[in-house]
């Protein structure tokens, strides 16, 4: 259950989750500055799928190629190379990329929760916090559209706010069990092209 419970909150956020890698301190971005340090491509090539590989490859070359020549250049490949690392890795997950985000953005709770979760190497403080978020906003909901369905039939303002309660519980559980029952990456596609 509760496995099922944490799995549902972190592919809810499918798409939040892929907008942190656009961050310069989401780990896509921190790979590949340690990458262009090295002068190594490799630890990057994990975030795009194998048919993507060439161009970042080349695109790795060109920066480390032009990299030396001033600060100013440092500064303008390194930002081509995230900014082309991003969009291919965003393109993977179904993702439109929509630029680098700056160092003063913060992730959803959700994401930073699941980051202190592997970099600890322990899921039980992330378990526990979502756990109780997910059975507060089910409770919440249930007795808000049970309040309502108790006076639907006395008049007609109480029945829409019946309805209005029965539609958002209904859709909160049904957000829930898809997200437990789809995998992130579908998730994300299908959020992306819902969003078109």
């Amino acid at each position: 259950m509760k496995s099922i419970c944490i799995a549902l909150v972190l592919l809810v956020s499918a798409t939040s989750l892929f907008a942190h890698c656009d961050s310069v301190n989401g780990p896509v971005i921190v790979d590949a500055k340690a990458a262009l340090d090295k002068r190594d491509v490799t630890p990057v090539l994990k975030w795009v799928p194998a048919p993507s590989e060439r161009e970042i490859r080349d695109a790795f070359a060109q920066a480390v190629a032009v990299r030396g020549a001033s600060p100013e250049a440092k500064e303008l490949a390194d930002r081509w190379f995230f900014e082309t690392l991003v969009r291919v890795h965003r393109e993977s997950e179904g993702a439109p990329y929509t630029g680098i985000k700056g160092a003063d953005f913060k992730p959803e709770e959700g994401i930073e929760a699941a980051d202190k979760a592997i970099d600890a190497g322990s899921l039980e403080a992330t378990e526990k916090a979502l756990i109780a978020e997910i059975t507060a906003g089910l409770r919440k909901r249930f007795a808000a559209v049970r309040e309502a369905k108790a006076h639907a039939d006395h008049n007609v303002g109480a029945g829409r706010h019946y309805v209005h309660s029965y539609v958002e519980f209904i859709h909160y559980v049904e957000r829930l069990h898809q997200a437990a029952t789809t995998n992130a990456a579908h998730a994300a596609a299908e959020s992306a092209a819902h969003a078109h």
